[in-house]
């Protein structure tokens, strides 16, 4: 009877007291925050965990840091985290480390972010086959049919339009000297990404689960954080499990 009063204690316990947050990391205690004047800090629960909590904050012309947006409940990838220079290709694990975002996209119409947006349409594509190193890890606005990269290797981004509404893309294994192939149809990288190590590490809305590498949060949070960020303040996405966070 102790026993079963027991586990009906825990169970009561943990219905009405989930988990609190993961711990919150003040910017002043991060690694790698070099100019930016806006960051977003995902602390996860442990190394093996696919729950996260998502943080904003804004650092003002006094130099001081002020959070912008409270804690939100976040998933990451199914195979929990991994240090981004370890990161390999479907691995289903988010990469810990300090990464800019440039850029974002998604299913739904710009909800008004300043950073370049395109709303994609049913050709639009991302590249991740790893046979492929010049395309690797690309936006591709089409499926040419004189392209290089294998359609099966790739995403095509309208048919994930709960995730991709909107998404941020997270510069993680970004490849350089993009530039447009017209003979192919294609861009592709003079400095390309690294194959072995994944592609397509987004901030994008959640699904019903976990992630196969992404970070996501709400759709309403999304758009809050993505009417938020804005390019003229460099802006940086810090992420790892609480225990890390300050070495990320």
């Amino acid at each position: 009877m102790r026993r079963l009063a027991a586990v009906l204690a825990l169970v009561v316990a943990v219905v009405l007291f989930p988990a609190a947050p993961a711990a919150a990391a003040l910017p002043g205690d991060l690694a790698h925050v070099g100019d930016a004047r806006q960051l977003i800090v995902v602390t996860g629960r442990g190394w093996s965990s696919t729950y996260a909590t998502v943080r904003a904050y804004q650092r003002g012309g006094d130099g001081r840091w002020r959070q912008a947006h409270g804690a939100m409940t976040a998933r990451v990838g199914y195979g929990g985290w991994v240090w981004a220079a370890h990161r390999a290709q479907d691995t289903g694990t988010t990469p810990a480390g300090t990464f800019t975002l440039t850029r974002a996209f998604g299913v739904r119409a710009d909800p008004g972010t300043r950073l370049p947006y395109r709303k994609v349409d049913g050709n639009d594509h991302w590249a991740g086959d790893s046979r492929d190193a010049k395309t690797y890890n690309l936006f591709q606005p089409s499926a040419s049919p004189h392209r290089t990269w294998r359609k099966s290797q790739a995403e095509r981004l309208a048919a994930y339009p709960k995730q991709y509404a909107h998404a941020a893309v997270i510069d993680f294994n970004r490849p350089g000297g993009v530039r447009w192939d017209a003979k192919r149809g294609q861009y592709v990288a003079g400095k390309p990404a690294d194959t072995r190590r994944g592609s397509a590490i987004f901030l994008h809305a959640s699904g019903t689960g976990s992630t196969a590498g992404c970070v996501s949060v709400s759709r309403a949070n999304l758009v809050r954080l993505l009417t938020w960020l804005d390019p003229a303040r460099k802006p940086r996405i810090v992420m790892a499990p609480a225990s890390a966070i300050t070495r990320a």
